[in-house]
């Protein structure tokens, strides 16, 4: 589970903080991180999906969080035992807190 995560993490890392520094223009020397590439890359994208490139920033944070979401129920179900535990040691917490006297 830990390589899933660990491949799911590295490119939105890689992609994120690449897309952050050139958005930005902080270049620190390298093309690849001017914002001139930034808009060349993303228009290039546009122009092979034939969408505007303005809208392709925000259909990736639709992805991705369709993805965090797809991870975390796949994780929620591997631990569905562990979560129904917890959960059921928290209602009988609670539940025997109020029925309780208060001193």
């Amino acid at each position: 589970m830990r390589y899933l995560i660990a491949l799911w993490l590295a490119p939105l890392v890689l992609f994120w903080g690449w897309f952050s520094l050139s958005y930005f223009n902080m270049n620190f020397g390298y093309v690849l991180l001017t914002r001139q590439a930034h808009d060349l890359i993303f228009e290039l994208y546009g122009e092979m999906l034939g969408i505007d490139p303005a809208i392709i920033p925000s259909m990736l944070i639709k992805a991705c969080i369709f993805d965090s979401f797809l991870l975390a129920g796949i994780l929620a179900f591997r631990r569905r035992r562990r979560i129904s535990e917890w959960l059921k040691a928290q209602r009988a917490r609670y539940s025997g807190e109020a029925s309780s006297p208060r001193a």
